[in-house]
């Protein structure tokens, strides 16, 4: 029998506790991952006195010893005793449900790095010099992959590239919106106070306005390779997904398996609404491209077996198990074995259960591969162990933290919530649709219904507003400017338009200086 060779106070757990790869060794300490710990009779025994919710967060181990989408997943130091079976990815899922007092609110956001002389994108060895003068003069600890700096941590704090070195700050779970501000300001800051003095400037947008795929750089990181070679095998966009997109995304806590479908839906419903509000990319290639989102759009185009709005979510036995169903049959990309990414696209997570996946046979999942492969799933709300809003293009500041207040305003608040649900009740599978396919193109002016998705969206944000002073944190303040966005009707990719067909003269250069950070 396989143990852990950390001593743990509970020797009782590291029975089965070999199963725990992807999870700290602290929720086997504190006893809080009851629904892994089966087929023990003394622990089902002990799990009577056990919370009723999992307080597992993955966010909060981003700072820790493991940082799945910043850097090489962490090595398997255990090994398991038994085989993963379909109720443990479903365990795991539901591991996330915590108390309403512990959910947290967690902020994504990219954004472009370029020469301000030039214009040009930030090449690897800028970005690395960049990533390492932050280490020095900030204290945070450096991930690498081989040789390169590949991103940085401080607490629960990330820092990760993008495949065309987007950079990236995950945020720590955080319990206000005042909190989350906070710690976006005091990342910009940093950046700036190291990239202004190598010269080097950050876009807020959601799509490279000005350089094609032939002047973006490629960063040195396994995952992205194997993504690279096989997106144009499954869709016309995928490359540009990679290397040309930046998103604002927040991620949200739930307390329980009706919770979570509630949110899911709603987030899904609403998806196309945040498109609209936060539209931000009508150039590529130094031109109009004709599309408010052009960002949106990529992903309808990009790999429909991982992306979309997941009909499924609405139906009426959907929950943690449905979407396991779903995890299991989406295409994966690799295996991390021996500090190598190992080719696995197209090949089912369903055969690797079995033993039985090609390029790694008679070897079988842990928790870590699982985990890895749901951050390999792109819907317009993902499921880990909290919920993924993904529907924002990438903007200035002011917007990075009204993104996250627009959501906590809807999904936090019961009163709002459940307004929501009502909201979207009779909506239709095809309206849905419709609105996934035509809101990059058309935003607040698509019609719906008998008026235009501008109402729709001026019900919502008065639901957000109202959620978020229920909230009693006084947060109300940062969707302000969003608010103006949706009274006007007029998207922010529209109001660039405006500036370059009028005192831009038709060249898309100014939005470096306009969108600056």
């Amino acid at each position: 029998m396989a143990l852990n060779s950390r001593t743990s106070p509970f020797p009782i757990f590291r029975l089965e506790a070999s199963r725990l790869n992807a999870l700290d060794q602290d929720c086997i300490r504190r006893m809080e991952c009851r629904a892994f710990l089966r087929n023990n009779s003394l622990a089902k025994t002990m799990k009577k006195n056990m919370r009723e919710s999992c307080l597992v967060d993955v966010r909060s181990r981003r700072g820790n010893h493991m940082v799945v989408a910043a850097s090489p997943p962490t090595e398997d130091t255990l090994i398991g005793t038994e085989p993963l079976t379909k109720e443990d990815l479903v365990r795991y899922l539901a591991s996330g449900c915590k108390p309403k007092e512990e959910w947290r609110i967690g902020t994504e956001h990219e954004k472009f790095g370029f020469e301000v002389s030039t214009l040009r994108p930030m090449k690897y060895e800028q970005i690395a010099a960049l990533l390492n003068g932050i280490a020095e003069r900030f204290e945070w600890d450096k991930i690498m992959e081989g040789n390169n700096v590949i991103g940085l941590k401080q607490g629960k704090q990330n820092i990760s590239l993008e495949p065309g070195g987007q950079f990236e700050l995950s945020g720590a779970p955080l319990e206000t919106l005042h909190q989350t501000c906070a710690e976006v300001n005091s990342h910009l800051y940093q950046v700036k106070a190291v990239a202004e003095e190598m010269g080097i400037g950050f876009l807020g947008v959601g799509f490279q306005p000005k350089w094609g795929l032939k002047d973006i750089p490629v960063m040195p990181k396994g995952r992205y390779e194997i993504m690279r070679n096989y997106m144009p095998k499954v869709g016309s966009l995928g490359i540009d997904m990679m290397f040309r997109t930046c998103t604002v995304q927040v991620n949200l806590d739930f307390s329980s398996e009706m919770d979570m479908i509630r949110k899911f839906r709603a987030g899904l419903a609403l998806q196309p609404v945040a498109t609209a509000i936060f539209a931000n990319s009508p150039f590529s290639d130094g031109k109009p491209n004709g599309f408010l989102s052009m960002r949106s759009h990529i992903w309808t185009d990009t790999d429909n077996d991982r992306t979309g709005m997941l009909p499924f979510v609405f139906d009426d036995a959907f929950g943690f198990e449905q979407y396991v169903e779903y995890a299991l049959d989406v295409p994966m990309y690799f295996v991390y074995r021996n500090k190598k990414y190992i080719d696995c696209t197209g090949m089912s997570f369903r055969d690797f259960l079995a033993g039985k996946l090609p390029s790694v046979p008679g070897e079988l999942p842990t928790l870590n591969d699982w985990e890895n492969h749901l951050t390999t799933i792109f819907p317009e709300v993902r499921l880990k162990r909290y919920l993924e809003m993904r529907g924002a293009d990438g903007g200035p500041w002011r917007r990075l933290c009204a993104l996250p207040a627009f959501w906590v305003g809807l999904l936090y608040d019961e009163i709002s919530l459940q307004s929501v649900i009502d909201m979207i009740s009779d909506w239709t599978k095809e309206e849905r649709l419709m609105l996934r396919r035509k809101v990059p193109v058309t935003g607040f002016n698509t019609p719906f219904r008998d008026g235009f998705l501008k109402h729709v969206a001026e019900d919502v944000l008065t639901l957000a507003k109202e959620g978020l002073e229920r909230r009693g944190y006084k947060e109300a303040g940062f969707l302000k400017e969003v608010t103006e966005i949706v009274n006007t009707g007029v998207t922010p990719a529209e109001k660039l338009l405006e500036m370059y067909h009028g005192s831009w003269g038709g060249n898309v250069d100014p939005i470096f200086e306009e969108l600056l950070y």
